[in-house]
């Protein structure tokens, strides 16, 4: 097909009439917001909006991060995104010069100031959700040193489950790198919940600082009965005692977790939308439920035909693994309702699939891209890397792509 094609959609009301059921197993897009004064000063970005930037996503490649207004950053959040928001801080640039990380990014990188990276949570530090894979590879990290928390709460580590016995291990044991003599530091910072964001004394509308209010567990369990499930999950209230800690910083990123947004088209085959909750209610298998109210009624059915899966189904938490055993468990149900003869999507008539579809691309003058031309791109993106000595070096836009099909 040629540039001339349109680059819209198919409605999704397209879709519906040719197959028997839809699984909707698409991630979040959006990012949470913390909802705290000055979050709009500038020098506080997304900590979703850097990753993408840096890997070179056509909806961020454009995206401008002023990296070289301070040598301390504050990372909000401490997940694994957090994390990887820290590695590319401290990372050597020789390190990241050999990875496929985009040009433009490893341009902004060499020039930025950054040599202290504090990372708050407003839990403790063994309710963070980071893995120990992540945490391990920014502990070890070459030329940086790590500072370890003042303790790891809930003290001995030889009573703690397996899982949560290694991390505080890792973080007690900390770098072999001394803190004072590093050109490079980082440091876990817990039991602090954001507050606000305050303007630099100097520069009006960015950002000079920000305050955390101290937390504390609202219960901890009897040491006698440490469970894993019980101490990941322990919740936390504003410190009873008051108190609060600011830290001075020009250069902030929040990531507190994503969000889904629901998919144009989706009010038109009655697919309802939480979004209070980022997610397609379902009955938690994947079984798609209509929670829209009717006439005097709450009707709460299975929607025909209508699955789910992923963090749309159950919201933006877990790793690649966990997701995929709940796809698994989403495609198990699909494939038992199949079998049980439960009602599907207009289950008399016959559906025609893929090529029922294809003609209605056609038909709607819409450029489809295959797995073929997909190909093409993965090879030119190669053969572009090879020549910078680089795993590969990413298209920044769509239409860049759509060049390299054409050409």
């Amino acid at each position: 097909m040629s540039l001339g094609k349109a680059t819209g959609q198919l409605p999704l009301s397209s879709l519906v009439p040719h197959y028997d059921a839809l699984l909707f197993a698409y991630g979040a897009s959006k990012d949470r917001k913390l909802g705290i004064p000055g979050e709009e000063l500038k020098g506080v970005y997304s900590a979703r909006d850097f990753v993408g930037w840096y890997n070179g996503l056509p909806e961020h490649a454009t995206l401008d991060f002023q990296l070289d207004s301070s040598e301390e950053a504050v990372i909000i959040g401490q997940g694994n995104v957090a994390l990887d928001v820290a590695r590319m801080l401290l990372s050597p640039l020789e390190r990241l010069r050999e990875t496929d990380i985009s040009e433009h990014a490893l341009d902004a990188l060499s020039r930025h100031r950054v040599r202290r990276v504090k990372v708050v949570g407003r839990r403790g530090p063994l309710q963070a959700p980071y893995t120990i894979k992540e945490l391990r590879e920014l502990i070890t990290l070459p030329g940086v040193a790590f500072q370890p928390p003042d303790s790891v709460s809930l003290t001995d580590p030889k009573k703690l489950p397996r899982p949560l016995k290694r991390i505080a291990e890792l973080l007690q044991k900390g770098s072999k790198l001394n803190i004072q003599e590093a050109e490079k530091s980082w440091e876990l910072l817990y039991m602090l919940s954001p507050t606000s964001f305050g303007e630099d004394t100097s520069r009006s509308g960015a950002l000079g600082g920000v305050t955390f209010g101290k937390t504390e567990f609202v219960k901890t369990p009897d040491s006698t009965e440490w469970r894993l499930d019980d101490l990941r999950n322990l919740r936390v209230q504003p410190s009873s005692t008051g108190g609060s800690t600011s830290l001075d910083t020009k250069l902030a990123f929040r990531s507190v977790g994503y969000q889904s947004e629901p998919i144009d088209g989706f009010q038109d085959i009655g697919i309802p939308f939480d979004r209070k909750m980022g997610i397609i209610p379902n009955d938690l298998y994947g079984r798609v439920l209509d929670h829209r109210e009717g006439p005097g009624e709450l009707t709460a059915g299975h929607v025909p035909g209508m699955y789910c899966a992923g963090w749309v189904k159950r919201g933006p938490t877990g790793v690649i693994a966990s997701t995929m055993d709940d796809a698994f468990t989403s495609a198990d149900i699909l494939a038992k309702d199949w079998a049980d003869g439960v009602k599907f999507n207009d289950p008399d008539e016959p559906k025609e699939g893929w090529d029922a579809v294809k003609q209605e691309v056609e038909r709607r003058n819409i450029r489809s891209v295959s797995w073929k031309d997909w190909e093409r791109i993965d090879a030119e993106e190669l053969r572009r890397g090879k020549t910078k000595g680089k795993e590969r070096e990413k298209c920044k836009s769509v239409s860049e792509m759509l060049h390299i099909l054409d050409s």
